[in-house]
């Protein structure tokens, strides 16, 4: 009886034919993994500061009728504030939907009172402040003495100080602007903002007529 040598030859097709698939299955899917690793990993857009251009501030001297002076930037506009306080002022910034508020106290033996003030007021803003900065002011030649606060984060305000010459005169100021606070998007604002404020503040001369007229 003749034997059948067709079933070996049909088994070493089937080898054949499944290392064959085997191997395609892996080319493609080593293909795929090398097109799939190849593309540009997405990330998450990183949070941006708004890039914008603000005037060259250029500064002019003001008089307080309250016996102060200081330089403040042209491009602001000056007003009395209409409020309860003897002497009080607002530098508002349009362009910047912002306001500098101003507001002098005369010294009567209440030197220690004013100064807790002015720092409660600026506490007022650690919940919502990342960071408060504190930075001394010095000026012995005008007796002007003070502290300038940098608030960084949501605050309401984010540059606040105060000055005085110990004896006669107090001088208090803050930042606002008018809109919910949120740092990324006023950052480039409020910078701009804090320099003429340090301005104003490093430029104020307790005037010796406190008769001179606001001008």
């Amino acid at each position: 009886m003749q034997k059948n040598n067709n079933k070996p030859k049909q088994k070493d097709f089937l080898k054949h034919y499944a290392f064959t698939a085997i191997k395609t299955a892996g080319v493609f899917l080593g293909v795929m993994f090398c097109l799939i690793s190849c593309k540009q990993e997405v990330l998450p857009k990183p949070k941006g500061m708004l890039s914008l251009e603000y005037d060259k501030p250029v500064y002019e001297k003001s008089i307080a009728e309250c016996g102060f002076s200081f330089q403040k930037n042209k491009y602001a506009l000056l007003k009395k504030a209409l409020k309860k306080h003897k002497c009080g002022y607002i530098i508002n910034y349009p362009n910047l939907n912002a306001s500098m508020y101003l507001t002098y106290r005369a010294v009567n033996n209440d030197l220690r009172k004013l100064l807790t003030d002015a720092q409660n007021l600026t506490q007022e803003h650690v919940v919502k402040a990342d960071e408060i900065i504190p930075k001394e002011y010095v000026n012995d030649a005008h007796k002007v003495y003070g502290m300038f606060y940098d608030v960084l984060g949501n605050a309401a305000s984010q540059s606040q100080f105060y000055v005085t010459d110990s004896v006669r005169h107090f001088l208090l100021g803050s930042i606002y602007f008018n809109a919910k606070p949120n740092y990324d998007s006023i950052y480039p604002a409020a910078k701009y903002l804090q320099r003429d404020m340090r301005h104003l503040m490093e430029t104020i001369r307790w005037e010796k007529d406190e008769s001179t007229i606001f001008k």
